[in-house]
């Protein structure tokens, strides 16, 4: 290393001038921070880090890297989102998130510390997700390597959401164009009004004046679009920022020189007003963003909702009316809604949702359970310590964990056409300026500039998440909560329905239940305690069922699907569920499913349990016709006959299915070619509703929530299922014209500028016009045709309801 001073060279890491430099091979740097940046990257093998653009780092020399205080209990707990002995993650919010390096190399900090498992940024909110083990490093740790390469993070200790601020950058530069336009256009005035030659002083004078204000709009105001031209070109790729800045540098280099040589006024008026609008467009489309950027609200989120304490008892509440200090109770294979303290003496939580791992954890009394951990096992008291929003869990809802392989359609197209789409109009625009430099001159740099402005695939990229996006929002006001837009896309292609029949196709709104069997008053409270500990449809009536109380605890607590619940109660083994569970004979032939007691392991009774059919399930199967093609069920063959009579003739019903015969069988049919909509309760099929292509849980209780699933369906909606079919097909129809639209757009207006038909003002304007064209044409397509489809629907259940009550009618005539 070689220390010497020094003023004209830049520092190789961030930029800035060196006053001292501090030499790396030919390499040189301001401070000693930049130069340790530079070679911890070249240690790990992440010098690539450089080629996303020049000089791409923040300056070193000032960073802190006292972070000791964050291994604190008290301030670890307030920073981290996620905590265990093996798993940690935490969210931080780092301002010096600029641009494609910064992405780039903070997404690979697992290469700096194998300690850190994975991280991911979110460009938008400039915050990064850092997995760690923070068995072989600590939080500090992690923070001080952030704050060594450049992104020191703000740390929030009381964990409310940082928002960047408003882009005050963009406002600056929109103010700058927007002043240079207007006073250019007024210096403009003498060639506009045509004064003749004795003013050519003044006309000279002008001139210089504009190309004096067009100078900042050249260098600062267009900046953006020439540094993403030139940071396309390095990584060789063509973006859509590279036709554009292509037609200012010739605009503002073509009036630059009319102007230095005096042979004309050039056209800085085009060139300043390109800017200013270009920049106005932009500015509205992050508006547009910000307003439909499909921050779904609490109506489009599936309502969760957990047991609270009340005076009166307990009550289930909606998880965002939870305050700190409420005592919940969650029940085996719930999911925690919010960071918690555990009441009780243990619990093992699943952390699945989390992590993607679903190794229980052992949580004991006084420690954290944290929001999205699902309880394996018997019921807890838990006192909610920090309000977690609906949005936190559905992220979770989103993790890799449970996404399903298939890519999207549609964003291929997409991206292909994206990259063709620069080539093409760089082509034409070659082709343009060959045959306007032949036939006038003069006009050349003009046409050129309207062909590379108006040309746009902006349109095409937000054709498919505002057509997805708004149909997603309608689906949740209808009580289809789905997990992202993408499932709209799958839904679209199903043409194979499997149902499940507990909880789905039946319901248990009014059962009819008897007891058969022998159960003294005490033994019947517990079986109503140990049925209370599952969430299974079967259990939840047979605990409604008796009213029978007792004060028991249950230990040993295990729940089998497809088989039944176990537990220890006053030294008593108690089983409920199958007979082959339970060592009970089957019972053959009714219309009834069975739940079976066993006690010590001698069979002592059944409850016979009718669950009626869901209203208007037969009419909607009948309208799905042929793509409902099988009846999956775990109970036994019972309700052979009333199943019959409801779906069509070619539907294949398979009973005594364990959740690994309905997985095969979707498996199987995937295998087939087919596209396969499962629609179950999320309990014993979640492995087959994680499978098929689209899975759907129907519910009648919210705090059941299924992450496998894509989908979640109010049990009153099971019945508009085919509806939501129909318009998810119907939101492709939308997207395509919505594309349609868009290449018509392209045609027209590039046709226009070619012929010289299009000033590049009004080829600016155009540009987001288009966009806002597509956005708004989805949005008003989506809301006519799902009014359209619900007023249809709510004619047919009128048309229902009317026989109804005629036949009622009819019925008691003498």
């Amino acid at each position: 290393m070689v220390q010497q001073s020094a003023t004209a060279l830049k520092c190789y890491h961030c930029g800035q001038t060196c006053d001292e430099v501090f030499y790396i091979g030919e390499k040189s740097f301001c401070c000693y921070g930049c130069k340790t940046i530079y070679e911890i990257l070249q240690e790990n093998d992440l010098c690539e880090y450089y080629t996303f653009e020049s000089a791409p780092g923040v300056q070193g020399k000032s960073l802190d890297d006292t972070y000791a205080y964050l291994d604190d209990v008290a301030i670890r707990k307030k920073v981290v989102e996620f905590d265990s002995p093996d798993f940690s993650r935490v969210r931080l919010f780092v301002p010096a998130i600029h641009c494609s390096s910064c992405i780039w190399l903070l997404e690979h900090l697992e290469r700096l510390n194998p300690g850190i498992k994975k991280s991911e940024v979110n460009f938008i909110q400039k915050t990064v997700a850092i997995d760690f083990d923070p068995r072989t490093v600590n939080l500090s740790t992690v923070v001080s390597l952030m704050g060594k390469i450049g992104y020191a993070p703000q740390i929030i200790l009381d964990k409310e959401e940082k928002k960047p601020a408003g882009n005050k950058t963009l406002v600056l530069k929109l103010a700058i164009a927007g002043f240079s336009f207007g006073n250019v256009m007024l210096f403009s005035f003498p060639e506009y009004l045509g004064l003749d030659h004795s003013d050519a002083a003044l006309m000279r004078t002008f001139s210089w004046l504009n190309l004096a204000l067009a100078v900042p709009v050249f260098f600062y105001s267009a900046r953006d679009y020439f540094t993403a031209a030139l940071a396309s070109f390095r990584q060789k790729q063509i973006n859509i920022d590279v036709p554009i800045a292509l037609g200012l540098l010739a605009l503002f280099l073509r009036s630059s020189y009319d102007i230095i040589s005096a042979t004309g006024p050039g056209y800085l008026d085009s060139f300043t007003g390109l800017v200013f609008f270009l920049l106005i467009g932009r500015w509205f489309q992050s508006k547009t963003y910000e307003t439909l950027s499909f921050e779904r609200d609490f109506k489009s989120y599936f309502p969760l909702a957990v047991h609270k304490c009340v005076p009166a008892g307990w009550e289930p509440v909606v998880i965002y009316d939870l305050q700190r200090g409420d005592q919940i109770r969650i029940r085996n294979m719930e999911i925690v809604p919010a960071d918690s303290i555990l009441l009780d003496a243990k619990a093992y939580i699943d952390y699945s949702f989390v992590t993607g791992e679903s190794r229980p954890v052992k949580v004991l009394q006084g420690e954290i359970v944290y929001a999205g951990g699902r309880l394996i096992g018997q019921p807890v008291i838990l006192a909610v310590e920090q309000k977690t929003s609906q949005s936190h869990l559905t992220s979770l809802w989103n993790h890799e964990a449970f996404r399903k392989v298939e890519e999207s359609k549609y964003k291929k197209i997409i991206d292909q056409a994206a990259r063709r789409f620069t080539w093409i109009v760089m082509g034409i625009a070659l082709i343009t300026a060959i045959y306007w430099y032949i036939t006038a001159p003069s006009s050349m740099w003009l046409v050129i500039t309207s062909v590379l402005m108006v040309a746009c695939p902006c349109a095409l990229a937000l054709a498919a998440p505002f057509t997805y996006g708004s149909m997603l929002r309608v689906f949740g006001r209808h009580k289809l909560y789905l997990k992202n837009a993408d499932v709209i896309e799958r839904l679209a292609t199903i043409d194979a329905v499997v149902f499940d029949k507990t909880g789905t196709i039946t319901t248990g709104q009014t059962p009819y239940i008897t007891f058969t069997g022998n159960l003294s008053e005490e033994e019947t409270a517990w079986v109503k305690l140990l049925t209370s500990y599952s969430t299974h449809p079967l259990s939840s009536l047979v605990t409604k069922y008796i009213h029978a109380g007792c004060n028991a605890e249950v230990s040993g607590y295990k729940e089998l699907p497809g088989k039944g619940i176990e537990g220890i109660i006053d030294g008593h083994i108690v089983r409920v569920g199958s007979y082959l569970f339970t060592g009970a004979e089957p019972i053959e032939h009714t219309n009834a499913s069975y739940v079976f007691v066993s006690i010590d392991h001698a069979v002592r009774g059944h409850y016979s349990i009718a669950t009626p059919v869901r209203k208007y399930m037969k009419a909607m199967l009948k309208r799905l016709g042929p793509k409902c093609v099988a009846l999956l069920s775990g109970d036994n063959d019972s309700d052979l006959g009333k199943m019959e009579m409801l779906f069509p003739s070619s539907t294949q019903f398979l009973f005594n299915q364990s959740p690994h015969d309905k997985l095969a069988f979707i498996r199987n049919l995937q295998a087939q070619g087919k596209k396969v909509l499962m629609v179950g309760d999320g309990l014993n099929d979640a492995g087959a509703l994680k499978q098929s292509d689209v899975g759907i849980a129907i519910t009648d209780d919210t705090a059941v929530f299924t992450p496998a699933c894509d989908g979640i369906l109010q049990g009153d909606q099971a019945s508009s299922l085919d509806y939501f079919i129909e318009l998810a097909q119907t939101s492709t129809h939308i997207l395509k014209a919505a594309f349609a639209i868009s290449f018509l757009y392209n045609a027209i207006a590039l046709s226009f500028a070619v012929t010289g038909h299009l000033t590049p003002l009004v080829a600016a304007i155009l540009m987001p016009v288009s966009s806002i064209s597509v956005v708004g044409f989805s949005s008003l397509a989506v809301r006519y045709v799902t009014s359209r489809k619900m007023n249809q629907q709510f004619f047919i259940f009128n048309t229902q309801l009317r026989a109804l009550w005629k036949n009622i009618f009819l019925a008691k005539q003498p």
